[in-house]
């Protein structure tokens, strides 16, 4: 039976007291430090470098000329409040009415009991509740003349209404209040020295702990499936991992990991790891591990990437293998280079160097990108480029700030409760360790993917990108291909990765797994979580597909290697890593920056 919260004892109202001063000082040499780390930046207050502030000036002149729909909804906001202001006298005389708004199914903010059960969170809660409705309704009926702007506004709305949640303050956070009360404030101290801790880390720009920073070392607790760096140049080392069979099928497999993260999210530990799971299916596995790059790469572009990255690995693999060609595999960034890789292959006459490929959460149609495309227009792209002329890169924390920004409830706000509201640290987590491992992107390569890519979609148009100085064309592309999506992607949307299937001239296999960018696709059979669907045609759109498609429980992996098994040859005795510069996991990819 639930008796509800537990009780809690006042503190002593000495050690209360002492914790207010440690605040106040903690609090005092906050501040000092934030203005003496930032005032080149308060220097700058006025430049709106995202644009936001002329889109809702816009919305809001928009707004003026409708003085009539800005009264109904502020009407229908009233009568809302005097529903809930009604409802809190019925429930103050013993009654139970139904709540007047409730949070969206999923919306963990408001589990705690006391959100329901105390009246007073439960109005603050719902009072919050309707002025995020009205608030977002009003943006978004407001519409605008530019659908850019438009999901713009819509996007920051949301990132401020978040952000105001009262489950971000101590004194409307029922678990906050137990807590501080409970010990004396001691949970308040412990955040600020967090929060200090973090500010410090960043090096006076906010640097949020997601996990237990020392909890985990690459090769030794993280990323230490066997093997071998068999080749060093100036952006990867490629990886040969040991084999865990007697026998492997002939043509190996080459796995091209994004560059804007690090390669061992698909080697995380051994109960997860997707390397340790290929080499038990009989693979000899290839790896790029690609450099985190400093100002000495910034011109390293797009081309570089193909020509150091999967055309100087597969002379390699040639080299110690024999073998002519092998099965590609490319994630997000990562599988988009493989598609400019193969159509790549095709123009120049080698398309059989890859006779197949697989793409994890990959885009080659960016039209409909999701809302990372907020993050690209021409202003935003002209505030970037002088940030990475100066620097001759994109700092890895600007990146995952931007990631973070897309699911900012769970990879922001939790933590600022947990960490400096609770004064708890971070639970040690190994997905949330590799996203805080950042890295930086070059200059000249992350240019030409928003332009070409994000903004003008020029890679589906015939002719329009250049690889090496040759014009390439996804629909030459003539070999089987896989391509997995995951259902709940906030970074390629499962609509736009489907749209490969209609772009490609060979076979195609499209897989729709559950969960999202990450755990879409790192999901081992052995975990039996989540699902995938299966659907042998390739209907024009991602809905029809879905509608016709079979939900299957589990990991979608060994519907992958069913697959791609017979398109990798017969099996030969086991291949042994040769050429061994240093063992697995490398050098590069223990390069941290901040």
């Amino acid at each position: 039976m639930d008796d509800g919260p537990t009780p809690f004892t006042f503190p002593d109202a000495q050690d209360f007291n002492d914790n207010w001063l440690k605040i106040a000082a903690h609090s005092q040499t906050l501040i000092s430090q934030f203005l003496s780390s930032n005032d080149a930046y308060l220097q700058q207050a006025n430049l709106d470098p995202m644009a936001v502030g002329r889109a809702f000036l816009e919305m809001t002149n928009r707004v003026l000329t409708s003085p009539q729909h800005l009264a109904d909804s502020h009407i229908t906001l009233w009568q809302d409040y005097m529903k809930l202001w009604q409802n809190a006298t019925l429930r103050m005389m013993g009654g139970t009415p139904d709540p007047v708004i409730e949070p969206e199914q999923g919306d963990k903010r408001f589990r705690d009991s006391e959100w329901t059960e105390n009246q007073v969170y439960d109005f603050i809660k719902q009072s919050y509740l309707l002025s995020a409705r009205w608030m977002q309704g009003v943006v978004q009926s407001a519409g605008g003349d530019e659908e850019h702007d438009s999901r713009k506004l819509d996007f920051f709305t949301r990132q401020f209404i978040d952000a105001i949640s009262p489950s971000n303050f101590a004194l409307t956070n029922p678990e906050v209040m137990r807590e501080t009360l409970a010990s004396g404030g001691d949970n308040l101290v412990k955040g600020l020295q967090n929060l200090l801790d973090d500010l410090g880390r960043g090096q006076g720009k906010l640097n949020i702990s997601q996990t237990d920073l020392e909890a985990f070392a690459i090769g030794e607790n993280i990323a230490t499936t066997p093997g071998q760096v068999i080749f060093r140049n100036e952006l990867i080392e490629l990886i040969q991992y040991e084999p865990a069979t007697k026998t492997v099928y002939k043509r190996p497999l080459l796995v091209l990991p994004p560059w804007i993260n690090k390669y061992y999210i698909l080697d995380l530990k051994p109960q997860n790891s997707l390397v340790k799971w290929l080499t038990e299916q009989g693979y000899t596995t290839f790896i790029i591990s690609w450099r985190n790059p400093d100002v000495r790469h910034a011109a390293f572009g797009f081309d570089d990437y193909m020509r150091l990255g999967p055309l100087a690995a597969l002379d390699v693999i040639e080299q110690i293998t024999g073998e002519k060609s092998v099965h590609a595999l490319g994630y997000c960034i990562g599988g988009t280079l493989l598609a400019c890789t193969l159509a790549w292959l095709e123009a120049t006459g080698a398309a059989a160097r890859i006779p197949a490929a697989t793409f994890f959460v990959s885009q080659v149609d960016f039209s409909e990108a999701g809302e990372l495309k907020l993050f690209v227009d021409d202003e935003q792209i002209a505030n970037m480029q002088a940030t990475m002329d100066e620097k001759g890169f994109l700092d890895g924390h600007t990146m995952a700030t931007t990631f973070n920004m897309l699911r900012s409830n769970d990879l922001i706000w939790s933590f600022v409760i947990n960490n400096y509201l609770m004064g708890k640290d971070p639970f040690p987590f190994d997905l949330l360790y590799w996203n805080s491992d950042s890295t930086r992107v070059t200059r000249a390569a992350h240019e030409f993917y928003l332009r070409e890519m994000y903004q003008n979609n020029n890679l589906v148009k015939p002719g329009k990108v250049e690889m090496n100085g040759v014009a390439i064309d996804l629909s030459q592309i003539k070999i089987p291909i896989y391509i997995q999506a995951a259902e709940t992607d906030h970074i390629c949307p499962y609509n736009s990765v489907y749209k490969a299937t209609q772009i490609y001239s060979g076979d195609c296999r499209f897989v729709l797994a559950g969960s999202g960018h990450i755990a879409g696709v790192v999901n081992p059979p052995s975990a039996n979580k989540y699902y995938h669907y299966t659907n042998d045609t390739l209907p024009q759109t991602a809905r029809e597909w879905l509608h016709d498609a079979t939900r299957h429980p589990g990991s979608w992996w060994p519907d992958w290697h069913q697959w791609s098994a017979p398109k990798c040859g017969k099996k030969i005795p086991a291949r042994t890593p040769a050429n061994a510069l240093e063992p697995a996991p490398g050098s590069y990819v223990k390069t941290r920056y901040g």
